[in-house]
Order: C-alpha cells, then sequence, then structure tokens
C-alpha cells in the first residue's frame, strides 16, 4: 500500500503529562492532538496499546486485542460522574518518570470504582452502547476477562500454575468460575469499554484534525496472556504447558547475546489449516483500532529466530521458515487492502525483502543508523524510493540529542555533519529536516527529538530488564515555536495532512 505524503509524531500515550503517575486518552492527549494540527503533522503513531505484562513492556501484552486500562482517562470518567473529581485530586498531577507499581496500586482502584458505578448506573443510552460493545466482541472479550480475573485472583502467577482444571480449561471448572466471579467480570468487561470508547473518541478528534493515527502490532504475543491461555493449540507448549520454544533474535548491533523475548512460538502449520482466523481476527480489530500499523519484527513472517526454552539467552538459536505470503494472502482475502508497514530493521536478508516488495508494503530507515559502515547507508535518504517510512529514532534507540552526545562515535558525527551539514538549531534538527526532505512518503519523529532532548528521555533500551517505557515530558515542553517550526517544514516538503473523513459514531463514556 502506497501511503499519501506526511509526516508526524512518535509518542507513546503513558509519556503524556497525564493525572495519575502515567499517561492516558483524557486532557493531555487532546492537548497533543492540537500540538499536531499546529504542527500540520498528519500521523500520531502510538506503541502497542494492550494490558501490560513482564517488565511493563507495550510489547509483552496480556493480551492480543484488550486495551491497557491505565490508558483510560480519569478525568472522563470524573465528567461523567462514574466516580468523583476530589478522587483525583489527591493523584499526582506531575510529568515525572512512571512508576508503574504505583500507578497499579493508586488508578485501578478508582478505575474498579468506576466501573462498578456506571454498572449500576448507566443511562440508557450509554448501555445500549455498552450491550453492543460486548456482544461485537465476546468472541475475545469473555476470556480476556475471565484471564485477567483469574491472574489476579492467583496473584500474578502465570497461567499454566493455576489449579489443573482452570490450566486445562475444562468446561465445568470454566463454567463454575465465570458464575462465582460473575461480578469482577462485568466491571472487567465495562474497563475495556472505557478503553475503547475512550480511544475511538480521541481518533475521532484526530481525524477532524486531519491526523492519521498509527498503531503497533508486536508479531508475538506473551506466554502469561489471555491468546495462549485461550488458544493453546496455536503455540508450541511442552506437555506441561509451558513453551517448548521461545521467540527473539540473535546477537546484533543492540546485545551481543542477542535478545531472548522469551516469547512463545505459533504452530504455523496448524494457523494454515485453520485459515489463519486468529491472525485475520488480530488484524482486523487492529484496522478498526488504526489508520495504519507498523508490523513490528517483519522479518519473523518469513523466517524467525527459534531458541529452546532452557537456553538462558538467545545464542543458541537456529532460523525457521516463517508463514511468508501463505499469511498476507489470506489476510489480503479476507480483509482486502493492507494499511501495513514493515519494521524491516536489524540483519535483514534478500529473501525479506523480497517478501515485503511482493506484499508491496513499505519498510522502514532510522536516519540514526545510517553514519557507520557502508552497509548502514541504506537508512540514508540518498538510497530511498517512495515505499519508505523514515524515522530519526524509534524507542528503542537514543534521543539524537543523546546519541550525538555520547553515543556516536568521531566517525559517525563528522558523516552525519557531512551528510545533513552544521545546524545552529542543533543536529536534531538537521535531522530532522534531512528525513522529511526525502523522498519517503511518511516521515516519523519521536516527539524526544522534536523537544531537542537528551538520553534521559530514552524510552527503551533492548535488552534492560528494567527501567524501560517510563519517559514522560512536561506540557509545558510543548512550545509553540516547535509547531511553527514543523509546520512551516511540512508544507515546504509536501507533507500537509490530507482530510479524513468524518467520523459519525457517539464516543461518549
Amino acid at each position: 500500500m502506497a501511503f499519501a505524503r506526511a509526516s508526524g509524531i512518535l509518542l507513546h500515550p503513558t509519556s503524556l503529562p497525564a493525572r495519575g503517575g502515567v499517561g492516558d486518552f483524557g486532557p493531555a492527549a487532546y492537548a497533543f492532538a492540537d500540538f499536531l494540527a499546529a504542527a500540520k503533522q498528519g500521523v500520531w503513531q502510538v506503541l502497542p496499546l494492550g494490558p501490560l505484562g513482564f517488565g511493563d513492556s507495550p510489547y509483552s501484552s496480556t493480551s492480543a486485542f484488550a486495551g491497557n486500562p491505565l490508558l483510560i482517562s480519569l478525568d472522563r470518567l470524573a465528567e461523567r460522574g462514574w466516580i468523583e473529581r476530589a478522587q483525583l485530586d489527591v493523584l499526582p498531577a506531575g510529568a515525572d518518570a512512571v512508576d508503574y507499581s504505583a500507578v497499579f496500586h493508586q488508578k485501578l482502584p478508582l478505575l474498579f470504582e468506576a466501573g462498578r458505578n456506571f454498572l449500576r448506573g448507566a443511562p440508557e443510552n450509554a448501555r445500549a452502547r455498552y450491550e453492543k460493545f460486548r456482544r461485537e466482541n465476546q468472541w475475545w472479550l469473555d476470556d480476556f476477562a475471565l484471564f485477567d480475573g483469574l491472574r489476579a485472583r492467583y496473584k500474578l502467577a502465570s497461567w499454566n500454575q493455576w489449579p489443573r482444571e482452570l490450566c486445562h480449561r475444562e468446561p465445568a471448572a470454566l463454567e463454575a468460575v465465570r458464575a462465582e466471579m460473575a461480578d469482577d467480570l462485568d466491571v472487567r468487561g465495562a474497563l475495556q469499554f472505557f478503553f475503547y470508547e475512550h480511544w475511538q473518541a480521541l481518533r475521532a478528534y484526530c481525524a477532524e484534525r486531519s491526523i492519521r493515527v498509527a498503531g503497533d502490532i508486536a508479531i508475538f504475543v506473551n506466554f502469561d496472556s489471555a491468546d495462549v491461555w485461550t488458544h493453546p493449540d496455536l503455540f508450541r507448549l511442552n506437555s506441561e504447558l509451558g513453551p517448548e520454544v521461545v521467540a527473539g533474535v540473535p546477537p546484533d548491533f543492540f546485545s551481543k547475546d542477542g535478545q531472548r523475548w522469551g516469547h512463545p512460538l505459533y504452530r504455523w502449520d496448524v494457523m494454515k489449516v485453520r485459515g489463519y482466523k486468529w491472525w485475520i481476527d488480530r488484524l482486523r480489530w487492529a484496522t478498526r483500532c488504526f489508520d495504519y500499523i507498523r508490523l513490528d519484527h517483519f522479518r519473523g513472517f518469513c523466517q524467525f529466530w527459534e531458541i529452546p526454552a532452557d537456553e538462558p539467552t538467545a545464542i543458541h538459536g537456529r532460523w525457521v521458515d516463517g508463514p511468508k505470503d501463505d499469511l498476507f494472502a489470506a489476510v489480503r482475502a479476507a480483509l482486502g487492502g493492507l494499511p501495513f508497514f514493515a519494521e524491516d530493521l536489524g540483519y535483514i536478508t534478500p529473501d525479506v525483502h523480497a517478501l515485503r516488495d511482493r506484499l508491496q508494503i513499505p519498510g522502514m530507515a532510522v536516519l540514526q543508523f545510517g553514519f557507520g559502515n557502508v552497509g548502514a547507508h541504506v537508512h540514508l535518504p540518498h538510497t530511498f524510493k517512495s515505499e519508505k517510512v523514515i524515522y530519526t529514532g524509534t524507542h528503542d534507540n537514543d534521543t539524537l540529542c543523546g546519541w550525538w552526545a555520547s553515543g556516536a562515535t568521531e566517525n559517525e558525527r563528522a558523516f552525519a555533519q557531512a551528510y545533513v551539514g552544521r545546524s545552529e538549531d542543533g543536529i536534531q534538527w538537521a535531522m530532522i529536516r534531512a528525513a522529511a526532505d526525502s523522498v519517503a512518503s511518511l516521515c516519523i519523529v519521536p516527539l524526544q527529538d522534536v523537544l531537542g532532548l537528551g538520553s534521559a528521555a530514552r524510552m527503551n533500551v533492548p535488552s534492560l530488564e528494567d527501567g524501560n517505557w517510563r519517559w514522560r515530558f512536561g506540557s509545558g515542553l510543548l512550545r509553540p515555536e516547535f509547531a511553527k517550526k514543523l509546520a512551516v517544514l511540512a508544507e515546504v516538503s509536501d507533507r500537509l495532512p490530507q482530510t479524513l473523513p468524518a467520523r459519525e459514531e457517539d464516543w461518549a463514556a
């Protein structure tokens, strides 16, 4: 799929300066959309929006379909009377780094209280929207709510450590526990309704300002997830229902031991026999939540790194063929167009590029990577065609200012200055201008680079197990002069946003 020429900003909603210790879909998100509109940016890219699992990583979610309840806006809930405004006044309102333990302790009880109040007192129109949401999403929602409730009951123990009858999903046991936990499950369903309505309301606000939202789909799912518990036959599990083999990548630029992600691998043969239904459902759901979709670790659809589950690192793995064209043919037949672009970074072989080209899915380039050896020059604009999405950096990179100050070698700094020139307003703006001026259809810049922030604002350090995904910014940093610079650049580089059709739905929860 060819994307209309545009530019945009990468910012995960948890980084917004919202009330409650973590960013959400409330007033700060709308203020950021206003900033994007003033800056004439046509894309807001986010990271995966699912409930957080191991390491608080959005790429290690407990569901491929559910939303992260921490992103629900307390302010919106208070506006509609589902919680008292006074309950919010005692919550932290600054933009300190996310303390997930504190946020779970402070925010989740308020969300559950709001869910109970909604179920007791929702007016007829809101109740009708809720019942419609439950009916249309029962195919994933019921199992997720039960998984989520049981996970809380068993103090976050992995599902294969639950009582055997629940671990093995014996029908009588599931029926009994659903009845026993009915009230709790209803509240968890209401939270998913809140999430979906708040997200779609924000999307509608963006659409009115010609801003498309780009989502991110992680290729693998967490072992401790509703998906693996509900569909164990779709994953490579052993007789004890633990992972037989796990996903990762071999040693690379980021880690000498590779990255052992620990996610279970798919039984692609079983998925093929079933017409790839689970994947079609997953991507259909994604198209309802996003305008564009980034496919993380696209290489894994061609070949994936298979690591024995008992190996402590990713070193002793092997490449195994993935589903390749077969999966995407089924997806295209079911969904029509493919509004995807591929994360095809790292060690990529010609067959991966050939698969992407056959599917006509744009790939990615990261300008920060372009100033190393000759092989890195594929990330520089003179090598591009328009079917490309260029980033100055991604969530896995240091910020441009941090990289320039301490991460780049002397040669890399010399090459970068030779290529993008010297800039009185900082190396980050020279790089942003080079990306925007390229022929790539989409140009995406992390907000940290627009704000000129250093390494302390980095979102993720791959292979680091603790301290990631915590960065937040203060609302005062979105200064009008930044929006003006981006707007002028979007206009002169022919990246002005194109009008989106109006959304008629009423997202009011």
